[in-house]
């Protein structure tokens, strides 16, 4: 392990919301475990977004300069990716942390980590990686080469340590953290009185993406499909949480829906629309995790453009995108991705999950066993067990 400087900052690199989410629990929790410690007051740089700025972040930039996701979506934006990717290791460098922790987004933070440990002598400091790539899924090369230079690996998920420590990389399942939602679980009730929705009759929670790439293809396909369902549940109602970077675009968006939305932002919001809901429509990604902890069953659809499907399907080895499908290995949460993604099939698979009957009734067994799985092996919440190691990797701790 690299030399470190002592009583040096934290350094952190979040490029997505759903990282940022991440970022702001570890630094809470490393927080707490440093004054429980001694009393040490942390110092914390990096980029990030909202949450981890209310955690005391000094972010260099805006993240949502960074979440864009897909070869042709990314491509507009690349000279100024690179650039900011040329900043932060300026910023890294010149901080000297006691220890760098990049925050999934690989293509941006495990770039910069890499670019670090290229240096004459390598980073100085310790480099660790939260949110392990993919490589069960592809590119399982990456596991090697990523243990040229990371000296830590954080996985959320319980297979994956071992892909990584043949290559000789420490890797710990810390455990998922969208576990942690059932400690911000939100007020169903509550929530529907505060925004004027029937205390009862069914209420659906509609997620089209974080990404602007995901939002712009994501809720015509949606609006379509409600239009099926409005006729087949005329009683239901529709709250669809979103966040801060494309919170305008979600609105514009679903002015045409033909059922009326209620659009919402914050984690708060988030948790309580979860629990008012009877049923989800969601994006692929983290939010799968999130609505599986809360209980609420859940259609994927994803679709993303032609060229990054074609590429996809070419690389991709795993039958399903969902972690609550991944873990189980079994179709517990449905899955309609580009061509299959069509209104009229996720109608009437999110039907189903809306009346009673044996889909909904498997769905709710079927997540509640993939949250069990998720949880991590140690002590405390996945945000505590990995802050754990950081500071251990730091040297930081008692």
């Amino acid at each position: 392990m690299a030399a470190r400087p002592p009583g040096g900052p934290i350094f952190l690199v979040a490029g997505e919301p759903s990282g940022d989410q991440l970022g702001g629990r570890l630094m809470a929790a490393l927080k707490r475990q440093a004054r429980a410690q001694g009393g040490r007051e942390l110092r914390f740089l990096g980029v990030g977004g909202e949450r981890m700025a209310g955690e005391g972040l000094e972010s260099l930039f805006a993240m949502s300069e960074l979440s864009v996701m897909g070869l042709t979506e990314v491509l507009p934006h690349l000279r100024r990716i690179l650039a900011r990717m040329r900043e932060t290791e300026a910023a890294a460098r010149q901080a000297r942390p006691a220890v760098f922790v990049s925050i999934d987004s690989p293509g941006f933070s495990l770039r910069v980590a890499r670019h670090l440990a290229g240096q004459p002598g390598g980073s100085g400091f310790p480099l660790v990686h939260y949110v392990a790539p993919s490589v069960w899924a592809w590119k399982p090369w990456r596991a090697a080469r990523i243990a040229r230079y990371l000296d830590h690996l954080l996985c959320l998920l319980p297979f994956e340590p071992p892909y990584f420590e043949r290559h000789g990389l420490p890797a710990s399942f810390v455990g998922h953290p969208a576990i942690e939602a059932l400690a911000e679980a939100g007020d169903g009730p509550g929530f529907r009185a505060r925004h004027g929705l029937p205390a009862e009759g069914p209420l659906l929670c509609v997620l089209p993406g974080s990404r602007m790439g995901e939002v712009s293809r994501l809720l015509p396909l949606f609006g379509a499909t409600l239009g099926h369902l409005a006729r087949s549940h005329p009683a239901l109602r529709v709250v669809v949480p979103t966040v801060a970077g494309v919170a305008a675009a979600v609105r514009a968006g679903t002015a045409a829906w033909p059922l009326p939305a209620l659009v919402v932002e914050g984690a708060a919001e988030k948790y309580g629309a979860f629990a008012a809901s009877r049923a989800a429509l969601a994006a692929s990604g983290t939010v799968a995790v999130e609505l599986a902890v809360a209980g609420v069953p859940t259609v994927i659809g994803y679709r993303v453009s032609p060229i990054s499907a074609a590429i996809a399907r070419r690389m991709i080895k795993v039958k399903y995108v969902s972690i609550p499908n991944l873990v189980l290995d079994r179709p517990v949460m449905p899955e309609f991705l580009q061509d299959a993604c069509t209104p009229e099939r996720l109608a009437g698979a999110v039907g189903d999950l809306l009346d009673d009957g044996p889909a909904r009734a498997a769905q709710v067994a079927g997540l509640a066993e993939a949250v069990a799985l998720l949880a991590g092996a140690g002590a405390g919440s996945p945000s505590e067990q990995a802050a754990r190691i950081v500071l251990r990797v730091a040297g930081l701790s008692g």
